[in-house]
């Protein structure tokens, strides 16, 4: 039987849910109002969190900026919760964008609230049409379990991707290490050495079902959830 990946709930769930599908896994969406979060992490063998909606700067901890919108308190204290109890059991976690953010704060770190206006870039972290398109590159850390599953698709150290985002994780959660950064040193990728899996990337891998690009990053989730 392929292992249950759980998807955290986003409005957009096709690619996330194929994607883990061509990655042998047999995807599974919880709901917010009727899965408890002991109840998901009990039923499932790995942990897919999605994009979506910026993160409420009152969970680590800061006032808000004029650019933080779309918040979902329900959606992030879930969420948070999730994380924190999915790690506790040390189930293999994907976390994606948004996925990436909520892991840090889950996990203590912070993030930063507005590029932009807080860091100031000449890289485009947002690249809304066509959803595959290339925005720029990030680094790959030599020895990392990024540049282990990604493989020769890491060209001289380096990997091409999209971007939506302007928010980013800024401090960073104690025992994660960064494994990737663009080019202007926004995190793009972080890990948990001590977890049997968990990676979290800053692009979206799951938009590349066409040319499969990053189909090795979910396979890597379903294989640490294999028995």
């Amino acid at each position: 039987m392929p292992p249950r990946i759980a998807i955290a709930p986003c409005r957009k769930m096709t690619d996330y849910v194929e994607s883990v599908r061509l990655a042998g896994g047999d995807p599974w969406e919880p709901s917010y109002a009727a899965d408890p979060v002991e109840t998901v992490v009990s039923s499932c063998a790995g942990l897919l969190l999605t994009g979506g909606a910026d993160v409420a700067p009152a969970t680590y901890g800061e006032a808000p900026h004029s650019t933080v919108t779309d918040v979902d308190a329900v959606r992030d204290e879930y969420e948070i919760a999730l994380v924190r109890a999915a790690l506790a059991a040390r189930l293999p976690v994907l976390a994606i964008c948004r996925g990436l953010q909520v892991m840090n704060v889950a996990a203590g770190g912070s993030l930063v609230q507005d590029i932009p206006s807080q860091v100031g870039t000449a890289v485009a972290h947002q690249v809304p049409n066509p959803k595959d398109a290339i925005a720029h590159d990030v680094s790959v850390a030599p020895g990392s379990r990024l540049a282990e599953l990604m493989g020769s698709a890491v060209v001289r150290g380096r990997l091409a991707v999209n971007s939506r985002h302007h928010q980013a994780v800024q401090r960073i959660a104690a025992g994660f290490v960064v494994t990737s950064l663009a080019p202007d040193g926004i995190i793009e990728a972080l890990e948990l050495p001590e977890a049997p899996f968990c990676v979290g990337v800053q692009w979206h891998p799951e938009n590349f079902l066409e040319s499969r690009t990053f189909l090795p990053l979910f396979a890597g989730l379903v294989a640490a959830a294999r028995p």
